[in-house]
């Protein structure tokens, strides 16, 4: 038996999350639950990897006849030489968060760009044009640059405590996208943007459960009203940066919708069913109201 309730066969496709730690992530709840919606026997587990096991794990995909797995912190980069093909945004990206294996092949694709896309227009903002803002330069923030110039952003600056990782990125990324205005900038100074930013996007740990009384955003400063506040921290789904934003009237987007569209895209590259995005939405939220604290 699973945490589902559903009994496992020898006809049971496996799916699931590798990282470590994984044994807090709400995956398994939003895919599991989407399984059971269209009636699929398939199953969504944990996989706890070592750092220094991540081949084996990645192989053992294959050996053990996975249909595929989620990749979240700290493999996404780690897994890429251990994968036969890549898709495009995996390429541009630099990192796995989706693999899929078919045929005996291991396919790395990231989905987070994708998920990213989802949410900007769930919140009806439109990237085409935009000058955004994005906080930090880490692997989320990879994605994010992506998908906002392939999305046709005008110009997006990026703030981060080491300024050189955030021009390393700039460079990357320009390389692929040479029609984008790419440049970078000290974390510190992020209350210095123009009036012409249409778009702020934390892709930070600052603000995520438990550390809930931290933000990117200086909390003396009002945060300009103009702009839409996209937090990719989605526990709590009310960040403080988000908080913040809501005081001077601006436009706020929460991380979870992100997670949903991501987790969707991931699932239908496994199954080819279409996700039934509103069913894992609600297991998502459910699961993370289950993770508080009474």
């Amino acid at each position: 038996m699973t945490h589902t309730g559903r009994m496992l066969t020898g006809h049971t496709t496996l799916v699931g999350v590798m990282g470590y730690p994984v044994e807090h992530s709400c995956s398994p709840a939003m895919h599991n639950a989407a399984f059971a919606a269209l009636g699929l026997d398939w199953v969504y587990v944990p996989l706890p990897v070592y750092p220094d096991h991540v081949g084996e794990a990645v192989r053992g995909l294959r050996a053990m006849g996975f249909a595929g797995a989620n990749v979240t912190v700290p493999h996404k980069q780690a897994v890429l030489p251990h994968l036969d093909d890549l898709s495009y945004t995996a390429q541009v990206v630099g990192a796995v968060n989706t693999i899929v294996v078919r045929d005996g092949v291991l396919y790395g694709d990231n989905t987070d760009a994708a998920g990213f896309l989802g949410a900007l227009s769930d919140a009806g903002f439109d990237a085409a044009g935009a000058y955004v803002a994005v906080l930090g330069a880490g692997g989320a923030a990879r994605a994010v640059v992506q998908a906002l110039a392939q999305a046709g952003a005008r110009r997006v600056r990026l703030y981060n405590r080491h300024v050189g990782r955030a021009w390393r990125l700039c460079r990357d990324m320009a390389k692929f996208y040479p029609e984008v205005h790419f440049q970078a900038a000290a974390l510190e100074r992020v209350c210095e943007i123009e009036d012409e930013t249409d778009l702020l996007v934390n892709t930070t740990p600052l603000g995520m459960w438990p550390e809930t009384e931290a933000s990117p955003w200086p909390v003396a400063w009002p945060i300009p009203s103009q702009l839409t506040v996209f937090d990719l921290v989605y526990n709590p789904a009310e960040t403080l940066l988000l908080t913040q934003a809501r005081a001077t009237g601006a436009e706020t987007v929460s991380g979870l919708g992100m997670l949903v569209h991501q987790g969707a895209a991931a699932f239908e590259l496994w199954t080819g069913h279409r996700a039934p995005v509103a069913v894992m939405r609600e297991a998502l939220e459910g699961a993370l109201l289950r993770e508080q604290p009474a």
